[in-house]
This record gives C-alpha cells, sequence and structure tokens, in this order.
C-alpha cells in the first residue's frame, strides 16, 4: 500500500478495543507516522503485533525497531497491558533505543516496576548467550503536566486534561505538523478541551458509547460510564462545536449495535464526515 514511499502524515488504528475480549479489536493504541518517524499514543494489548501487522501491509515506520516513543493517556490497565511488551519485544527485534514513555504522573513509576518485574529475563537476554544489543531493553519514564510534551521536527505534541471519572490524571493528546492537527482524546466523559484543542482539526480520534445500547444497561454500569466516558450523542454535540475535517471513532462499546449503527447515532445529530475505526484502519496525507 505504501512501502517505499514516505508520506507526510499517517495516523494508524492500532487498536480500537475496551476491555472486553474481543478477537478482532485489539487494545487502544493509535500510531502517528509524520515523515517517517512513529509515535505511539497508548499501549493496549496487542500493540507489537498489531504495529507487525501495519508494516506486512505496507507501513514501513510500524517496524519493531521503529517503535521508540509512546505517550500514555492514563494508567487504566487497557491502555498499559501492552507496555511490556512495547518495552521488551522490540529490543529482541533489534531496537537499541531506549522507549520514551511520556504520560501523566504515575507512568515513570510504572515503567519502573515493569523494569524490575522482567528483570531476570533482561539479565538472561544480556548475559546467557543470546545475541543482543544492550541498551535497547532501557525504558526512559517522563512524568508530564498538561502543556508541550515533546517536539521534534516532525511534530508539536501537546498533553491536555480530560475528565476520566476518578482518575487524577487523564490527558488527550495534539500533535501538530507543518499542516495537520491530529487531536487523540484517549479515554474522556464530554469535555470542553476536546473542543478547544481540536477546533477544526484535520482529524479527531475520540472514544464513544452507543447511546442506544446505554439505555439497556444495569444502573450501576449506566452511572459508571456516564461518568468515565462520552455517548454517541454527546460526541455529536463535541464535533458540532470543534467542527473536524474528520471524526474517528474509537475505545467503541456497542453494547449490541454495529459500527454503521454508531455513526447513524452521530450523524443524526452531525453533518461532518464520521468513521467508526477498525484495528490497521489507515488515514493517510501526502
Amino acid at each position: 500500500m505504501t512501502s517505499g514511499v514516505v508520506l507526510a502524515l499517517q495516523v494508524v488504528l492500532l487498536g480500537t478495543g475496551t476491555p472486553n475480549a474481543d478477537p478482532d479489536r485489539s487494545g487502544p493504541a493509535v500510531a502517528v507516522i509524520a515523515n517517517g518517524s512513529t509515535y505511539l499514543v497508548d499501549a493496549g494489548p496487542g500493540i507489537v503485533r498489531r504495529a507487525a501487522a501495519a508494516k506486512r501491509k505496507g507501513i514501513a515506520a510500524l517496524a519493531s525497531e521503529s517503535l521508540k516513543v509512546v505517550f500514555i493517556t492514563h494508567l487504566h490497565s487497557d491502555h498499559t497491558l501492552g507496555l511490556p511488551d512495547l518495552m521488551l519485544s522490540p529490543w529482541t527485534l533489534e531496537r537499541s533505543a531506549p522507549l520514551q514513555v511520556y504520560g501523566p504522573p504515575g507512568v515513570t513509576a510504572m515503567t519502573n516496576k515493569l523494569l524490575e518485574a522482567y528483570s531476570a529475563d533482561i539479565e538472561i537476554r544480556l548475559t546467557g548467550g543470546e545475541p543482543s544489543n544492550k541498551t535497547g531493553w532501557k525504558a526512559e519514564g517522563h512524568d508530564v503536566r498538561p502543556g508541550v510534551v515533546y517536539r521534534d521536527s516532525n511534530v508539536i505534541v501537546t498533553a491536555f486534561a480530560v475528565p476520566h471519572g476518578s482518575w487524577p490524571d487523564a490527558y488527550g493528546y495534539r500533535f501538530e505538523t507543518k499542516d495537520k492537527v491530529i487531536v487523540i482524546s484517549g479515554d474522556t466523559a464530554p469535555a470542553d478541551a476536546i473542543v478547544q484543542q481540536c477546533n477544526r482539526c484535520d482529524v479527531l480520534v475520540h472514544e464513544v458509547y452507543s447511546t442506544e445500547g446505554f439505555k439497556r444497561r444495569p444502573a450501576d454500569w449506566q452511572a459508571y460510564h456516564s461518568r468515565y466516558h462520552t455517548s454517541s450523542a454527546e460526541l455529536a454535540a463535541i464535533a458540532a462545536k470543534a467542527r473536524p475535517k474528520l471524526l474517528v471513532l474509537y475505545h467503541q462499546l456497542f453494547w449490541g449495535t454495529s459500527d454503521r449503527d454508531l455513526v447513524k447515532e452521530i450523524t443524526d445529530r452531525y453533518d461532518g464526515e464520521v468513521v467508526s475505526a477498525n484495528d490497521l484502519d489507515v488515514f493517510q496525507w501526502e
């Protein structure tokens, strides 16, 4: 599809899932690829293998050795269970650079504890006779606060606070390239910050749950989801203010509905372009 061609910008949905064990949807993870360099958002279960599947489809920038930077939205397990995989598997596949892990307070402690948990594996691979480089196992955590948290010649990355139930710190991320803006919500209840950060952005990747499916949920789960997540009706209202050129749904909670149903729940209330994403969907610009 893109073999041999370096595109200015690609957004790859590596995982669109939730804690539900859907074999067709890996845990939440998004890749933003700018000028051939890869920046990941979240590390849900299956991230490294999904990246390998995307490489097989022609996206060379998702080779394991290129997975060097990840931005974590919050510390819920479904967004971080793939972090030890991302830390260590690419090292065994020739990544020599330490993984850089950015996220809310606590992400550095998580990173260090994971290195401690896998210390026996690391020691054996370093000293037990396996051919290995001596640096790629390292991971460096960076606890960050809202604001610009990363910049290089390709992107400026801004973290912004979003409300996610009882979590004291949960972030969305805004990626600004030379001529595009991508906003990724992470897990969030309805938030004015999304409108402000998008503001006619090129792509808004936003979590969502079905308004119709929600009506069938038990009362205790309704109370939970309404505090932690965004309904399709609420997202339609957000999009009407933010006006993204493309609204991409991920981390979808369907509860008996379909992708088509979910899109319709939004487009009945919002007139912009909406896509309900599946794993390995790619959006790209030359």
